[in-house]
């Protein structure tokens, strides 16, 4: 019998991955969403010319469509086909709901920010697994997903991640001057506990710094899951089914049994779920005893900075990228026991139109000041541990969907200002004015480094899964998202969430 897998995401190509490695016979299944025909025959057009032939109307009509999306969705490539709509997912969504889910192809893949680190040691703390146990499947999956960096200062505090041998990241001229800037503070830094690095990107050597990172690469730089999809398609043992969403699974004596929307029914060895944290916690909702799921946030929020120095060219020309550039992680028990880890973004085309959006109207003779003071703008993103943050309570409504519930946490605001203030001595340092006053937390779950709704233990109990990823009750079904992590760091999600589901696929029975 073949093993079947949920979800085309980077859990779901993780996992199937290892299973073809084994030798197994991999069935996998999603809904199977790709860009429209008419807006790949825009992208085509577009990534027939040069960026420097690119004329500034043909700019403008790539970028516009994500200028226009609405509240709590993002586009690429003019498209929606990589997230479904909140009331998809959700029965009676709540306004301050963040998060998404993905049918497409590649997942959720199609629009992260490319952002790519391990979890630290002391991040798995507690855990039922050890870096050891992670260490070779973070290799695996660099083997076929492309991370750009430097071998710089945040080597030492993830090891897991050796930079060495990778291509060096694209970075802007003016995440370049800032780097510099950064590397004249060292003692400074030491001394607050934070080390700030070039930010690891899974971007493919050979990137043109067209700086349409954020609207859809036109030439597919930016790693996503689909391309993993279409190697494991040249796999005679691997059979991909498009267009098919399982609605419920039951474990028999010798496999399981998968029931599908439209009422037919696979049949396989073991089941490897990798559908997302909100399409996961409505399948295993439907099969099981359960009633309720929660899931744990990382909180994030926006910290606008200017610089002081001049740019020595405007950074809104070519070559550039918008793709996080920076990475700095604070360290300090004065501000958090965890891990804070932070994102830098130098200019992108956003700055100017958020800026004249929310403080331009009625004046139009700002709209020139906006735009040169976007021209000095750098935004830090930052992300807490989950013992800080909200958790939202997922259970099913009558017609299927899920419902949403909030659990706030009183701990978020004070940690945020702590890593604010941190961040704010070092910056200074560096050449930049933290503009706390214009500081903006993230909505709960938008994020999306959300997990541990079945999160994993040496001793699970219902509500939590083995470490091989398996609900309490059961043996042939593994969990390979990020719903089982034991608890959500605040460094980035998607790279530790692919190690684990390759783990979990390379040792199941």
């Amino acid at each position: 019998m073949t093993d079947i897998v949920i979800g085309s995401g980077p859990a779901g190509v993780s996992a199937a991955t290892a299973l073809l490695a084994r030798g197994r016979s991999v069935t996998l299944i999603d809904g199977g969403k790709t860009l429209e025909a008419e807006n790949a025959q825009r992208r085509a057009v577009f990534a027939s010319k040069a960026p420097e032939d690119w004329t500034r109307a043909e700019r403008a009509a790539w970028q516009a469509p994500q200028f226009d999306t609405p509240p709590g969705q993002a586009r690429r490539f003019g498209s929606d086909f990589a997230m479904e709509p909140v009331r998809e997912t959700l029965a009676t969504p709540p306004e301050w709901f963040g998060l998404r889910a993905s049918r497409a192809v590649g997942g959720l893949s199609n629009l992260w920010g490319a952002a790519v680190l391990p979890y630290r040691a002391k991040d798995l703390a507690g855990w039922p697994i050890t870096p050891d146990d992670l260490a070779p499947h973070y290799r695996a999956v660099a083997d076929f997903m492309p991370i750009a960096g430097r071998d710089d200062v945040l080597a030492t505090p993830f090891t897991a991640l050796d930079m060495r041998a990778a291509h060096p990241v694209p970075t802007s001229a003016q995440g370049e001057a800032l780097l510099k800037r950064l590397d004249r503070s060292q003692d400074l830094a030491t001394a607050l506990g934070v080390r700030a690095g070039a930010a690891r990107v899974a971007v493919a050597h050979g990137c043109t710094a067209c700086g349409m990172c954020l609207h859809g690469c036109p030439w597919g730089y930016i790693w996503t899951a689909a391309q993993q999809l279409d190697a494991l398609a040249q796999n005679e043992n691997f059979t991909y089914q498009q267009g098919r969403i399982a609605r419920s699974f039951i474990e028999t004596g010798n496999g399981i049994q998968l029931t599908l929307a439209g009422g037919d029914v696979l049949v396989g060895e073991r089941l490897f779920i990798a559908a997302g944290v909100l399409e996961t916690a409505r399948l295993v909702l439907t099969s099981g005893p359960l009633e309720r799921l929660t899931l744990k946030d990382s909180q994030h929020a926006f910290v606008p900075m200017l610089h002081r120095w001049r740019n020595q060219r405007r950074p809104d020309r070519m070559p550039l990228t918008t793709l996080p550039q920076i990475f700095a992680e604070i360290d300090a028990v004065e501000v958090s026991p965890h891990l804070v880890h932070a994102q830098l973004y130098t200019w992108n085309e956003h700055f100017a139109h958020d800026l004249i959006g929310n403080y331009g109207h009625g004046l139009p003779l700002a709209a020139p000041i906006f735009r040169a003071l976007a021209r000095r703008l750098i935004v830090a993103q930052i992300f807490l541990h989950s013992d800080h943050s909200a958790r939202i309570g997922l259970a099913l409504a009558h017609d299927g969907r899920l419902t949403a519930t909030l659990e706030e946490n009183p701990q978020t605001q004070p940690v945020l200002k702590r890593a604010r203030q941190r961040l704010a001595r070092l910056f200074t340092g560096a050449g930049l004015t933290t503009l706390g006053f214009a500081s903006r937390a993230g909505a709960p779950g938008s994020s999306f480094h959300l997990g541990a709704s079945l999160p994993m233990s040496n001793a699970a109990v219902v509500g939590q899964s083995d470490a091989l990823g398996r609900p309490a009750g059961l043996s042939r079904v593994h969990v390979v998202d990020a719903s089982v992590l034991t608890e959500v760091p605040a460094a980035t999600i998607t790279f530790s969430v692919m190690a684990n589901a390759h783990r979990i696929a390379s040792l199941a029975p």
